[in-house]
């Protein structure tokens, strides 16, 4: 009977290991990466990588041989993973252009003070660059995949976010696109 029950447990941890069961977010496997990492959980330059997307504006990055979650700061992308609600118009859109671009990626993280370190969830508040400069949280909003988005007060990329957004409607780009999710664009 206990070797049934253990059995049993076993094929439902399968079963579950490819979910977040906590967070109903599934987990994609990720490729190996393109980046060597140090046993410090950094690379040979000591920065973070990314380890996994959870959606348009949440990824995973190893920190210190630490797993962090991190939110970024001023964009909002339609919603994948909250179980509270169905998959968002555009969100698999947002996720994908996301994973596409930070994926297995060496980044730098740059916190605001005006926004705290954490948010509610206890996820890391960051912008996120690419190596070469690229602000991560501004390019989803200029590509369309985004919209900006403050949380209580003002933040220090706002003014460049808020200008993002009225390019990409202005240009409907991605979600702001004529008869995207069926709706028409209102400039």
């Amino acid at each position: 009977m206990q070797k049934r029950l253990l059995l049993g447990l076993i094929a439902l941890f399968l079963a579950l290991a490819g979910h977040d069961v906590f967070f109903g977010e599934n987990v994609t496997p990720v490729p190996e990466p393109k980046v060597s990492l140090l046993k410090s959980g950094f690379n040979e330059n000591g920065l973070p990588v990314v380890t996994r997307i959870i959606d348009g504006d949440t990824i995973v990055v190893l920190v210190d041989g630490v797993s962090e979650k991190v939110r970024l700061i001023g964009v909002d992308t339609p919603e994948t993973v909250d179980p509270r609600k169905p998959v968002q118009c555009f969100g698999k859109e947002a996720s994908a252009f996301t994973n596409a671009l930070l994926s297995n990626t060496i980044i730098k993280l740059e916190a605001d003070p005006t926004q705290g370190d954490r948010d509610k969830y206890g996820r890391l508040l960051r912008y996120v660059f690419l190596e070469d400069g690229t602000l991560v949280n501004q390019k989803i909003i200029a590509e369309g995949y985004g919209h900006e988005y403050t949380y209580r007060i003002p933040y220090q990329y706002q003014t460049e976010f808020k200008t993002a957004e009225r390019s990409a409607r202005e240009s409907q780009k991605g979600l702001w696109a004529s008869g995207a999710c069926g709706l028409q664009n209102t400039k």
